[in-house]
């Protein structure tokens, strides 16, 4: 044949040995049988991404739309939109917090690691050991997207990772466990038909195949690519394979070689299609042919039930063809094994097909159960309060990153007031100028018009979530970012109380924060935690590879996280709600600040773990 290295040659590598150059990774069935995964790759994920964004898009425009419809003609007074408009401007703030964070949470959790988009694709998130994404999985690899989507939301450091990473992983599939793989819909690459009578003459039947795999599959990818060629590369081409297969070549006269060779290459696709083997195969090798030939219509079968599953679930089967389908699938795992042994580990289009069918089947087989609300109520108020007890040395770590700083530029500030012109932006400086006026009027924190406390509620549990799940991703940079965050806004915090006291007017402000400060605290708190979690996991592995402390951390953390985030909305709603009403004297706002710590007591002490055992006893 022509020198591989010349311009134009035509790939005459097979179709299995081409899907060969795909990332694939292994995956133990508990039959005992290993099947390949294939892994998505930049392309595929970025097209999946694309329209998920685009339906998220369009989501908030139609809701936009509405929303307009419904209270536009509203009355405004002062700038300040109507009761109405207040609401709607409230639900769209969670409809865009819900279409970043949780659409893609909720849609990869609930069905099943597809989000429409991977759907669309046909791409899936599962586990490393090949099992279904749990909830938890889900959160974790989507709030770790606001690091791999850097800078701004170019997605560099995700794509450098997938590429980098031996199973294709962005950032947070390595803190998830979890992978993204293609379900790839394959035909069947085996061709069941005998071979044509010639003339009314009957093909003489074979023992054995009369090239070997590595000689058919470079005639097989001529064959099915020929016409892409002009007139004389075809020839050429023609030419110098007749010349390498002339001695099994049937030579006519008056045949072409080009015919010749289409000849020869639909002898040799029967002949393994009736289960010969190769000329080379000897022993194991043998049976490869035979394998494929007697188990092929079983497999299309079960192809054909696969599809149908995968379209509406196994329910949708009804109970007998269930247990059908799992008899057909141990028997496909068989095959598998066989095969494999049988192709002494060389890549051929009937393993990669029937990989695929397993593949796909061993995701429907071992899909978890649905969320249920025993399963929200046992994560929030049996697995939150044990693994605070659990982390409490990167809890208390975060606590102090986040309080040293705050007391330290506090006392900085009431010695020296000008400090907080190096600490504070100039918006909160003029604020704290008005807040002299306001005290001596008798008038709160900030002006407290009554028809915008759902917005100011919406915006600041929004915020606030959005600040707790930064601090957590963050951990992935080994902990310098959250820290900087837990420092930061320390610091901010402190700048404020100092400054305000320096002026003696500390009340208001104490009076604003103290009612929701608690559970605030708190929630950062936990969400630094969980973040210092994985910076523990990069730096303190132990014996465990960091991939895999990274997992164990990765699933420990995010029950801090859904903590911090069922804290918040609590927080947020007392400070768009109670925090700004002016007329509450300072006692009552510490009574309710004491009432949340409380309560905050009473959510965190161990005898919740009774509801762990009471969920365990229900499932």
């Amino acid at each position: 044949m022509c020198d591989v290295g010349r311009q134009n040659e035509p790939d005459m590598t097979a179709p299995a040995a081409r899907k060969s150059l795909s990332q694939t990774v292994d995956v133990e069935t508990p039959e005992l049988v290993v099947f390949s995964y294939t892994v998505a790759g930049v392309g595929s994920r970025a097209s999946a991404a694309l329209i998920d964004f685009l339906i998220c898009v369009v989501a908030v425009m139609v809701l936009l739309f509405g929303l307009y419809q419904i209270t536009r003609g509203g009355p405004a007074t002062a700038g300040i939109p109507s009761r109405s408009g207040a609401w709607a401007a409230a639900v769209l703030g969670i409809f865009q917090f819900a279409a970043m964070w949780l659409y893609y949470v909720l849609f990869e959790a609930l069905a099943d690691g597809q989000t429409p988009g991977k759907r669309i694709i046909g791409l899936r998130v599962v586990r490393d050991g090949g099992l279904s994404v749990t909830f938890e999985a889900s959160a974790i690899r989507n709030l770790v997207r606001v690091v791999d989507m850097q800078p701004f939301v170019l997605y560099a450091v995700g794509m450098v990772s997938v590429v980098a990473s031996a199973r294709g992983k962005r950032l947070g599939d390595m803190v998830a466990g979890t992978l993204v793989v293609k379900e790839d819909v394959v035909s069947q690459p085996m061709v069941a038909a005998a071979p044509r009578a010639r003339h009314g003459t009957a093909t003489p039947v074979l023992l054995s195949a009369r090239l070997t795999d590595a000689e058919y599959q470079v005639l097989d990818r001529f064959v099915q690519r020929r016409m892409e060629f002009d007139t004389q590369r075809r020839e050429l081409l023609a030419r110098s394979l007749a010349e390498r297969f002339s001695e099994v070549l049937e030579q006519e006269p008056a045949q072409l070689p080009i015919a010749q060779l289409v000849g020869l290459h639909h002898a040799e696709q029967s002949a393994r299609a009736r289960g010969i083997s190769a000329r080379s195969d000897t022993g194991a090798a043998r049976e490869r042919h035979a394998i494929v030939a007697t188990s092929a219509p079983r497999w299309a079968a079960f192809a054909t039930r696969l599809a149908e599953a995968q379209k509406g679930g196994l329910r949708r089967l009804g109970e007998r063809r269930v247990r059908e389908f799992v008899q057909e699938y141990r028997e496909l795992t068989s095959d598998l094994a066989r095969l494999r042994t049988a192709t002494r580990g060389m890549e051929s289009p009937e393993l990669f097909y029937l990989n695929r069918l397993v593949a796909g089947g061993h995701s429907l087989l071992y899909r978890r159960r649905g969320l249920t609300m025993q399963r929200v109520v046992n994560f929030l108020f049996a697995d939150v309060p044990a693994e605070v007890h659990r982390s409490w040395r990167p809890i208390l770590l975060a606590a102090l990153l986040l309080f040293t700083p705050m007391f330290i530029a506090a006392r900085s500030v009431v010695l020296h007031p000008q400090v907080a012109e190096l600490l504070l932006p100039p918006a909160m400086l003029e604020r704290a100028e008005d807040g002299v006026t306001a005290a001596k009027r008798g008038k709160g924190y900030i002006e407290d018009p009554q028809v915008l406390r759902p917005l100011f509620a919406s915006k600041i549990i929004t915020n606030n979530v959005q600040v707790s799940f930064f601090a957590f991703a963050l951990g992935i940079t080994a902990g310098i970012l959250t820290a900087f965050v837990l420092v930061t806004n320390g610091i901010s915090i402190g700048a404020m109380f100092g400054l305000y006291a320096s002026k003696n007017i500390g009340g208001l402000l104490l009076a604003f924060v103290a009612p929701h400060g608690v559970l605030e605290l708190t929630a950062i708190t936990l969400a630094g935690g969980a973040g210092l979690l994985l910076a523990a996991a990069i730096l303190m592995p132990g014996e465990r590879s960091r991939r895999a402390a990274l997992a164990d951390n990765g699933r420990r953390a995010i029950r801090l996280v859904g903590g911090a985030a069922f804290l918040l909305l609590f927080a947020g709603a007392i400070e768009g709600f109670v925090s700004p009403i002016p007329n509450w004297p300072l006692r009552d706002k510490l009574a309710v600040s004491a009432a949340t710590a409380v309560l905050l007591v009473l959510y965190l002490r161990p005898w919740t773990r009774f509801t762990r055992a009471t969920a365990l006893r229900a499932t």
